[in-house]
């Protein structure tokens, strides 16, 4: 097995957008992570992950009615809890969704998150995917500006939205004179790159969006596990993607780093990537992602993007206008 390279101590900070919202290079998500980890462990794996300078948690209210529900966000506040962490140590990204609304407001949602989470505001929200027509996006923009004039949230961005719908939001919030999105958080790995890459997502890129990498094992099958629940599959290629493990096991031993190492280090390259946004069950886990900060410097971005060309597996199948 590859050694794992020896982690800084803290790792750099940059700005999400055009707001005054400093985070971490590297962000925790909590996609069904905490309630697969002993608490003890989930405590300790924290505070290393605030101590090593990662401080922007993704804590999401996951779950539509009807449906399975998770209770990632309630242990999240017990862990901030169980770790002593100040409200100004991290900061939280919440989730709100576009099912059932507007008839479910966003404050609605995010009054409901704020509680499982145990805080009073969030310092950003991303809106869940668009999967229906008829979604007014001039309210869209004047609901999350009531929120911001509220205290509740910060800034606000969205989640694997096209460069179209997120230009649209642009120009409304520009035309209002209220603020606009922030961040677009994207699928972006080693092997689904195209929309992040392409042209349109340039010129958003260019307004001061900025980019959160995310997805960014493809839910395990880059590292040759069985798939978790990741989402959508733009181009339908998760399964020459899964095919594509092996290489990938190969590139990165020629290195001395994990797989996963090399996946988190490729999205750092990225010129508009402010964070890139992971799970860890485990310190290790934590401490051997954190080691790509230093494989970039020491590799060198451009030798990391070579290296990574032959996994690039939506090259030429996804339209990079496309969600």
């Amino acid at each position: 097995m590859a050694e794992t390279r020896r982690t800084r101590s803290r790792i750099p900070q940059r700005r999400i957008g055009r707001t005054d919202l400093e985070a971490g290079v590297l962000s925790l998500g909590s996609w069904h992570t905490y309630d697969r980890m002993d608490f003890p462990d989930a405590v300790a794996m924290l505070r290393e992950a605030v101590d090593s300078g990662i401080n922007l948690f993704d804590v999401g209210v996951y779950g539509l009615p009807g449906g399975p529900r998770s209770f990632t966000d309630i242990i999240f506040s017990a862990m901030v809890r169980g770790a002593g962490l100040r409200r100004d140590e991290y900061l939280l990204s919440a989730k709100l969704w576009l099912e059932g609304y507007p008839e479910r407001s966003f404050r609605t949602q995010l009054e409901d998150a704020l509680v499982r989470a145990g805080t009073d505001y969030a310092d950003l929200v991303i809106l869940g995917d668009i999967r229906r027509d008829g979604i007014d996006l001039h309210q869209v923009v004047h609901d999350l500006a009531k929120l911001v004039d509220a205290g509740l949230i910060r800034a606000w961005g969205v989640n694997n939205w096209s460069a179209s719908n997120i230009q649209e939001l642009i120009d409304h919030a520009a035309e209002a004179g209220v603020p606009g999105p922030a961040v677009a958080q994207l699928k972006y790995s080693v092997s689904r790159r195209a929309i992040p890459d392409g042209e349109p997502f340039a010129r958003i890129f260019e307004q001061g969006v900025s980019l959160e990498s995310s997805d960014i094992l493809e839910g395990g099958v880059l590292l040759g596990k069985e798939s978790r629940q990741v989402g959508r599959d733009p181009g339908g290629v998760r399964e020459r993607i899964a095919a594509s493990a092996a290489e990938l096991a190969t590139i990165s031993e020629q290195l001395g780093v994990s797989p996963a190492q090399f996946c988190v280090a490729f999205t750092l390259t990225h010129p508009s990537n402010a964070t890139t946004l992971f799970g860890a069950t485990s310190i290790n886990q934590l401490r051997d992602n954190i080691g790509a900060v230093d494989l970039v410097e020491q590799v060198g971005a451009d030798r990391v993007r070579e290296l990574a060309k032959p996994l690039w597996a939506d090259q030429g199948v996804v339209d990079p206008e496309g969600p």
